[in-house]
C-alpha cells in the first residue's frame, strides 16, 4: 500500500517521498533572468525541508516568451555557473530538483517580452493583456528549437527532470484550447491538431535529453472559461504525451481569466475545499500509463494520504504551504501531523512584486511576537 514517505523513482530519478514542490514564480531573479543567490538559498531551504522534489518556478526558453518580472529565464549559456550552483545547493541538501520550461505567449506584454507577444492566433480575450500577433510557421519551428535547446541546458547543469508547462494559459495551453487557437492549419481546429505542437515540443525536449532523463508536464484538465479546453480533450492529449513516453504529467486546472477557479484559488479553510483537481486528476489517471502527480489546494496530511492511498495518485504537490513552511515535509515525517499553516490568502505573490515572495502573514506573526 502507498504511503507518503516511501521511496520512489520517475525513470531512475529517485525521490525520498511523494511530496513535490510544484512551480512558482518567486520574483528573485535579475532583469535578464539570471538567478540570484537569494534564489538559490530559497531553493537550499526547500531541499532541506525534506521535500522530495522541488519544480523550480517557471524559466522562459526565449525573451519574447518572459511574463512577469524576475522571473528565470534558461535562454543562453551565460547562466551556466548560476544554475551549477543552484543545482549543487540542492542536491548536497539532500534533494532533488526540475527546471520548469515555458513561453508566456499571449499571456507575456510588450513590456516584459520587449515586442508584441505572439499566440497561436491574434484573438481578443481576457487572459492576453493585449491582442497578440500569430505566430508564424517559422517562429512556432524557432519555439519548439528553443524548449529542446533550454532541456539540454537543464541536464548539463544539473538539473535532475524538466517539466513543460503546459497550463495556465501559457503557451503549450494556448495551442490546445479552442478559445485561443483559432488556427485552420495543421496547428489548428481538431483536438488532434491543436495537439500538435505540445507533441512537438516533447519530442524534441526528448531528442536533445535522450531516452533517460525525466521529462515531465504540467497540464490543465480543464481551463474553466468559456471555450476554453475542456476535460475530454485535455485527456486525449495527456494520452497522446503520455503514448509518446512523457513520463509524468501534473494535473492542474485554470487560467488567468477563471475567476474563483483560478490556479491558485484562495480561502482553503476547511478540508473539504482541498485537492479541488483530485476528480480530474482521477479521471487522467484512468486514461494514461505514466506517473500522475495532482496540485491544487493540499493542506491537510490525512487528505494528502488519501490521495496517494486510496486514489492512487502518484505525487501530490503543493506551493503556498511551503512558502510559509519550507519544512512541511519533514514536519509530517517527524509526527506533527498538523495541517499546514497557508491560509491561502494570495499575499505571497504581492511580495513577489518588491523583489521576492515571502509569506506575509507568517512575517506579521514573527513582527507581533518579537514585540511582546
Amino acid at each position: 500500500m502507498s504511503t507518503i514517505f516511501e521511496e520512489t523513482a520517475i525513470k531512475g530519478m529517485v525521490l525520498r517521498n511523494r511530496l513535490i514542490r510544484s512551480a512558482t514564480w518567486e520574483g528573485m531573479c535579475d532583469q535578464d533572468g539570471r538567478p540570484t543567490e537569494r534564489l538559490i538559498n530559497w531553493y537550499r531551504d526547500l531541499a532541506r525541508g525534506g521535500i522530495g522534489l522541488i519544480i523550480t518556478g517557471y524559466a522562459y526558453v526565449r525573451p519574447v516568451g518572459k511574463h512577469n518580472i524576475g522571473q528565470m529565464g534558461i535562454y543562453t549559456h551565460d547562466f551556466a555557473d548560476d544554475y551549477r550552483q543552484m543545482t549543487y545547493a540542492v542536491h548536497e541538501a539532500g534533494g532533488k530538483i526540475a527546471i520548469q520550461l515555458v513561453h508566456g505567449g499571449g499571456q507575456s506584454n510588450e513590456k516584459t517580452a520587449g515586442r508584441k507577444p505572439f499566440a497561436p492566433s491574434a484573438v481578443k480575450v481576457d487572459q492576453f493583456p493585449e491582442i497578440p500577433e500569430e505566430l508564424t510557421k517559422d517562429e512556432i519551428d524557432k519555439i519548439i528549437a528553443a524548449f529542446g535547446k533550454a532541456a539540454f541546458r537543464a541536464k548539463t547543469w544539473g538539473f535532475d527532470a524538466v517539466q513543460l508547462h503546459g497550463a495556465h494559459g501559457f503557451l503549450i495551453n494556448q495551442f490546445l484550447s479552442p478559445l485561443t487557437n483559432r488556427r485552420t492549419d495543421e496547428y489548428g481546429g481538431s483536438i488532434e491538431n491543436r495537439c500538435r505542437f505540445p507533441l512537438e515540443v516533447y519530442r524534441k525536449v526528448r531528442e536533445t535529453v535522450g531516452a533517460d532523463y525525466p521529462v515531465l508536464i504540467k497540464m490543465n484538465a480543464a481551463d474553466f472559461v468559456r471555450g476554453g479546453l475542456e476535460v475530454d480533450d485535455a485527456i486525449y492529449a495527456t494520452k497522446k504525451l503520455a503514448d509518446a513516453g512523457i513520463d509524468a504529467i501534473e494535473v492542474s486546472s485554470g487560467t488567468p481569466a477563471s475567476g474563483e477557479k483560478s490556479p491558485v484559488r484562495m480561502k482553503i479553510a476547511t478540508p473539504g475545499k482541498e485537492a479541488y483537481n483530485l476528480e480530474l486528476a482521477r479521471r487522467i489517471k484512468r486514461a494514461v500509463n505514466c506517473r500522475i502527480i495532482v496540485v491544487g489546494g493540499f493542506r491537510s496530511y490525512e487528505i494528502v494520504q488519501k490521495a496517494i492511498r486510496t486514489d492512487r495518485i502518484d505525487y501530490v504537490a503543493m506551493s503556498r504551504p511551503l512558502i510559509r513552511e519550507p519544512g512541511l515535509a519533514n514536519r509530517w515525517l517527524q509526527g506533527n501531523r498538523n495541517r499546514a499553516r497557508c491560509i491561502s490568502c494570495n499575499s505571497c505573490f504581492m511580495g513577489g512584486l518588491e523583489g521576492g515572495i515571502y509569506c506575509v502573514t507568517e512575517k506579521k506573526t514573527k513582527e507581533k511576537t518579537a514585540k511582546r
